[in-house]
C-alpha cells in the first residue's frame, strides 16, 4: 500500500489516545530545570509488549530487567515508568536497586504487581537516579495519568532534543475506529543497532505476542535501525510496542502494519531531523537493490559517513564521498550499473559522471539548510544500483559545528 491510498490519517493532539491506555509526565526534579522529567504510561489488562534493545554489551541494568520480564511475563505487562535526567547505566548493583524500588512503588500505586512493570531511562550515563525525588513525586504522577495526556508524557523523557516527538493516526475497520499513538525522544549518540533512543507506541488492536513480535520487528527495521545522527550507540536504547483491544481479523494485520510503520518512521525522522547541531534531514534512498536489507544497509552506510554530512552542511556536491561511503557499506555492487542523483540532478549515469550544474545542486542542498521543520527541509539523495528489484530508505542529517560545541559543553 503506498502513501498516496493509505487509510491512515493523523490526528491533532487534542484527541483522544487508543482506548485503554493512559499517559502522565510530571516534573519530580530529577533534572537541574523544572521542566518534566518522569512519565508513566499505564496500559489496559491483558496488553501484550513487545521491545527492542540497545545491542551494546554496556547496557544500564533497566534494559536487561526490561528484556527479562517481557520474556518471563510473555509480554504480559501493565506499565512503563520512563525518567530522564540520569540514565542510572554503569551506576553498578545501586542502579538495579533504584530499577526494583521504583517499580515496585509504582505497581503498589497502580494495584499491579512489581514484574508488570518496566522502566526506561535516560540521560548522563554513570549518574544514578535521584531516587528519592523520584518515589517522593511517584503519586502525583499517578494521579496525572489521563486518557489524552500524551503530551505531558512525551515532554517528560526529553533531553538535549530540541523538539517534541508524538503522532496519533487511526483509520476505521469494519466501522470500528482504531488509533495508534507514539513518542520518543532522541537527538545525539544516534545510530543502531540502536540509537540513543526511547520510543514508545500503543495501539488497541488486540494481537498475540509471536504475530505482534513481527510487526515491531519489521517496523523498528525501516525506522529506529534506519537512522543516523553521529555513529554513536548508547546503553539506554530501548523501543516498547504495546497493543490491547478487540481483536481483527487476520486479513487486517497488513493495515496495521502499515499503521505501525507510519508511527515508526515519522518518529524515527524526527529524531534524524532534530540531531545535534543538526540544519536538515537527509534522506537517502537506495534502489534497484537485490534484496531490501542489501539497500538499508548501503542506505545507512552514506548517512553515517562523516565525510558526506559535513558535505551536506557546507552544500557541497562532492558526490565522490556519497559513492565512496556506499562502496564501503559491504553490499557488493558493480559501480558500472550506478545511477547517482542528488535532488533532481543525476550525478552518475551507470557509473560515468553525467552532466550536470555543480551550482545548482549546491543552491538545492542550501535552500534546505535554512532551518528545520521548513515545509521542505529534506536533503535527498538517490543510488540506483540496477542490479534488482528492492529498495530501502535511511535518513539521517548534517554534521555541524554546533554538533561540537553541544558536545563539549554537555558531560556524557
Amino acid at each position: 500500500m503506498s502513501k498516496s491510498d493509505s487509510i491512515w490519517s493523523f490526528v491533532d493532539e487534542g484527541n483522544e489516545t487508543p482506548k485503554g491506555f493512559l499517559f502522565a509526565g510530571i516534573s519530580a526534579g530529577l533534572k537541574a530545570s523544572n521542566k518534566k522529567d518522569l512519565a508513566l504510561i499505564f496500559a489496559p489488562e491483558g496488553s501484550i509488549f513487545s521491545g527492542m534493545f540497545t545491542q551494546s554489551i554496556v547496557r544500564a541494568s533497566c534494559v536487561d530487567i526490561c528484556k527479562e520480564r517481557i520474556k518471563k511475563s510473555s509480554g504480559f505487562a501493565r506499565a512503563i515508568l520512563i525518567n530522564s535526567g540520569q540514565a542510572n547505566a554503569c551506576t553498578g548493583n545501586l542502579g538495579l536497586q533504584h530499577f526494583q524500588i521504583a517499580t515496585g512503588k509504582i505497581g503498589e500505586l497502580l494495584g499491579i504487581k512489581e514484574e508488570e512493570v518496566l522502566m526506561c531511562s535516560t540521560g548522563v550515563i554513570g549518574v544514578p537516579i535521584k531516587i528519592n525525588d523520584l518515589v517522593k513525586n511517584l503519586p502525583n504522577l499517578v494521579s496525572d495519568l489521563k486518557v489524552n495526556n500524551l503530551q505531558n508524557a512525551a515532554e517528560a523523557i526529553l533531553t538535549t532534543d530540541l523538539t517534541l516527538k508524538k503522532v496519533l493516526i487511526e483509520t476505521t475497520i469494519q466501522g470500528r475506529k482504531i488509533k495508534i499513538a507514539g513518542f520518543a525522544k532522541g537527538s545525539g549518540m544516534i545510530y543502531p543497532n540502536m540509537a540513543t533512543m526511547l520510543a514508545f507506541l500503543t495501539c488497541d488492536v488486540g494481537i498475540q505476542k509471536e504475530e505482534w513480535d513481527k510487526m515491531i520487528a519489521t517496523a523498528v527495521k525501516k525506522s529506529f535501525n534506519a537512522i543516523s545522527v553521529d555513529g554513536e550507540t548508547s546503553t539506554n536504547d530501548s523501543f516498547v510496542g504495546i497493543n490491547a483491544g478487540e481483536k481483527v481479523e487476520k486479513r487486517f494485520f497488513p493495515i496495521i502494519q502499515e499503521g505501525i510503520d507510519i508511527v515508526c518512521q515519522n518518529l524515527a525522522k524526527n529524531i534524524a531531523r532534530d540531531g545535534e547541531g543538526a540544519n536538515c534531514l537527509l534522506e537517502i534512498l537506495v534502489q534497484g537493490a537485490k534484496n531490501t536489507n542489501d539497500a538499508i544497509i548501503l542506505a545507512k552506510s552514506i548517512c553515517n559517513s562523516a565525510l558526506v554530512k559535513t558535505a551536506i552542511h557546507g552544500c557541497d556536491p562532492n558526490w565522490g564521498r556519497i559513492i565512496s561511503a556506499a562502496g564501503n557499506s559491504g553490499v557488493k555492487f558493480n559501480l558500472n550499473d550506478v545511477d547517482l542523483y542528488i535532488g533532481n540532478a543525476q550525478i552518475l549515469k551507470k557509473g560515468k559522471l553525467n552532466k550536470y550544474d555543480p551550482q545548482k545542486v549546491t543552491d538545492y542542498i542550501k535552500s534546505r539548510m535554512q532551518g528545520k521543520y521548513l515545509v521542505d527541509d529534506i536533503v535527498k539523495i538517490i543510488i540506483d544500483l540496477n542490479s534488482g528489484e528492492s529498495k530501502g530508505t535511511a535518513w539521517g542529517c548534517d554534521l555541524s559545528k554546533k554538533y561540537v560545541e553541544i558536545n563539549s559543553e554537555y558531560t556524557t
